[in-house]
């Protein structure tokens, strides 16, 4: 079933369960944050990866990855001068339909990805994955070059996976990918090997940057 939103590409990717500020400045992204607060709640609309292009400029997007996540705008500030800062939630993925670029705005017909309702069986990546998360954050710490506030890992699968791939420091492509896994087995598989690599990796090298891993992504646009 199809469903319309509005889209704000971004550099970043949004996992449903995690909080996304934005600090809005674009006329565009101006009209279109104007429009929800216009419209009933939930307001709601689509973030999603930028393939090809960039968040701003006369350029603009080129291309989109073919699955987002809806976003919902539960605070919305205000600035004299027409900017906004925003604190949005991801709900849910979405697979991306026909665009239609010829609003101010880019606007979407989405089909929402319903989440594997199979706990049972996701459940049984968790222990290996809450193991292959904490062994990573503690290499981080090791490095010196962590800010680590995650205190009690989610046992809910699919919460889980969404907490450690937001988390990583690895590349949008990456992300991505973790983001269109088809459910939340298979994203915690997919994150296991990964921290496994990265730890490997952060154990052998002399620096890395320093992130604060507070579950929540930032992108000023």
């Amino acid at each position: 079933m199809m469903t319309e939103l509005p889209l704000f590409p971004l550099g970043t990717v949004l996992f449903p369960g995690m909080v996304l500020p934005l600090n809005v400045f674009e006329d565009r992204y101006r009209a279109l944050v104007r429009d929800l607060l216009a419209s009933p709640e939930p307001r709601r609309f689509g973030v999603i990866a930028i393939r090809e292009g960039r968040e701003t400029g006369t350029d603009g997007v080129t291309s989109l990855y073919e699955v987002g996540c809806v976003a919902e705008l539960r605070e919305a500030r205000p600035h004299d001068d027409g900017r906004f800062d925003l604190v949005t939630i991801g709900t849910a993925r979405f697979r991306l339909g026909e665009v239609d670029r010829s609003r101010e705005y880019l606007v979407a017909d989405v089909e929402l990805i319903p989440e594997d309702e199979e706990a049972g069986a996701a459940a049984i990546g968790v222990p290996a994955a809450q193991a292959a998360f904490r062994g990573y954050l503690d290499a981080l710490v090791a490095q010196g070059g962590a800010v680590v506030e995650i205190h009690d890992l989610p046992d809910e699968p699919t919460l889980l996976s969404y907490v450690i791939a937001t988390a990583m420091i690895i590349d949008l492509p990456q992300r991505q990918t973790l983001l269109a896994a088809p459910d939340a087995l298979a994203r915690l598989d997919v994150e296991r090997k990964l921290l496994a690599s990265e730890t490997a990796m952060l154990r052998h090298t002399t620096s890395r940057p320093a992130p604060d891993l507070r579950y929540s992504p930032y992108s000023p646009n």
